[in-house]
């Protein structure tokens, strides 16, 4: 399996809003795409900092997410929101318990 790491920053007084984007607006449709297995958002309110992580059943099915555009437009959702560029990274999951 593959994960995908993307990590935003907001204003730290904006941290609740983008949750409740992720949450009520991402994650519905995140669960419609094919080879999608888990999500995880992890928030540091202090900062503002954000990391969600959605894991793939294959490398094919999170490039496709990428290429079909769902992944731009989710980050979308988020862009007044930003107060830096988003950081996207991928990794192979190596060991989930």
């Amino acid at each position: 399996m593959y994960a995908r790491v993307t990590t935003i920053t907001t204003p730290a007084d904006r941290v609740d809003e983008a949750i409740r984007i992720y949450q009520d607006s991402v994650v519905p449709v995140l669960k419609q795409q094919p080879g999608y297995r888990s999500t995880l958002l992890l928030n540091d309110r202090a900062s503002g900092k954000g990391v969600a992580i959605s894991v793939w059943e294959t490398q094919q099915d999170l490039q496709a997410s990428e290429a079909s555009g769902f992944y731009q437009e989710q980050l979308a959702k988020f862009a007044p929101l930003l107060s830096a560029p988003p950081v996207r990274e991928v990794f192979e999951l190596a060991v989930s318990a």
